[in-house]
């Protein structure tokens, strides 16, 4: 078997599927974006700013890991902020061969300065857009309800969804805290979407038990799940997921950051990944995990020893996952196939 090489890693055709427009800016940006509109950051400088907004090794857990949030959302409150920082988004991602990016985020959240809903998901829109003529990647919206607001703003939000579903938006979400703020309580807006055909991810199993996952899967129709971490206390949904491939969309940084694993090597993506499970690696939020996809997937190789066709796993099984066209994703599966089979020397292979 040939060695995993960042190089090569970087080279091939990427599928990232769950990323955070919001957790994923760059230094620069905030700190530009901090004088234009006049934001007051607890740094001035990048190493003062990376100090504040990225997280250092861990943090007790995941509501404090989102308090994070507060410094990129206090940047973000303008439609050209949010073009911008969508541009640069798929830019970096470009960068490293992502060839389809999932972006989401919740235009709630962007509210301080009397952007409407509206408005900003026009404005993230077009930066991705732009950047999609510019560099070689298909993008997408993904619109996050929030777990510990109120249900009328997730209703909100899908009807949002729903509207814009053939316009740059290819899914929705519910994200936030989620221990003590069920999936369920949420179900109304998910019937809107399910009803309107809609793509379904949810954020489950993260700081909460199976029985997160269970509800985001029975109650609110996920076609993948956000994290899974905590998928394997229960063996009988387990089987439920890798029978119907239900994609877990797996971010190791945050997952250990976030405080729920004492330690990284703890992760059961090997268990879930022996065991058949479809799994898709990607970073979650680029600035505050201080993360790129290849560094998740060297990460992965060095902490748990995938190779080359373990990657070719996650890979094709995250293009098989995503929210696109089944024309394009059999083009994508195909075209990373090939290039890791003659990485690999392995011949005669049909997909």
């Amino acid at each position: 078997m040939k060695a995993v090489r960042r190089d090569f890693l970087r080279e091939l055709p990427k599928p990232e599927l769950h990323c955070h427009l919001d957790g994923s800016l760059r230094l620069e940006t905030m700190l530009d974006l901090a004088i234009k509109d006049k934001v007051e950051l607890p740094a001035k400088d990048k190493d003062g700013l990376a100090k504040a907004v990225m997280v250092q090794d861990r943090v007790k857990d995941l509501e404090t890991y989102i308090d994070k949030f507060k410094l990129t959302l206090s940047v973000l409150q303008t439609p050209d902020a949010l073009r911008r920082a969508a541009f640069e988004l798929a830019q970096d991602a470009a960068a490293e061969n992502v060839r389809h990016l999932e972006v989401r985020y919740s235009p709630i959240l962007h509210q301080d300065r009397g952007m409407t809903p509206m408005e900003s998901l026009d404005a993230v829109i077009e930066g991705l857009t732009e950047a999609e003529r510019e560099f070689n990647i298909s993008t997408g919206v993904i619109v996050c309800g929030i777990r510990n607001f109120s249900i009328e703003s997730s209703i909100q939000l899908a009807e949002l969804a729903i509207a814009y579903k053939y316009r740059g938006v290819i899914g929705y979400d519910l994200a936030g805290v989620e221990e003590n703020f069920p999936a369920k309580d949420h179900l109304e807006a998910f019937y809107l979407i399910r009803n309107n055909n809609v793509n379904v991810t949810l954020h489950a199993g993260e700081a909460y038990g199976s029985a997160s996952i269970h509800q985001a899967i029975h109650y609110c129709g996920a076609n993948r799940i956000g994290h899974g971490t905590r998928l394997r206390e229960d063996g009988d949904l387990m089987n439920y997921i890798n029978d119907h491939r239900i994609c877990l969309e797996v971010c190791l940084t945050s997952n250990y950051q976030t405080g729920y694993l004492p330690k990284l090597a703890q992760h059961p993506i090997k268990f879930y990944h022996d065991y058949g499970l479809r799994l898709s690696l990607n970073t979650d939020n680029r600035l505050i995990s201080a993360v790129t996809l290849v560094d998740e997937y060297m990460l992965a190789h060095e902490t748990f020893n995938f190779n080359m066709l373990d990657f070719k796993d996650f890979i094709i099984s995250g293009f098989k996952s995503a929210f696109l066209e089944h024309r394009e994703r059999t083009k994508l599966i195909k075209e990373v196939a090939h290039q890791i089979d003659d990485y690999l020397g392995i011949s005669d292979k049909k997909y």
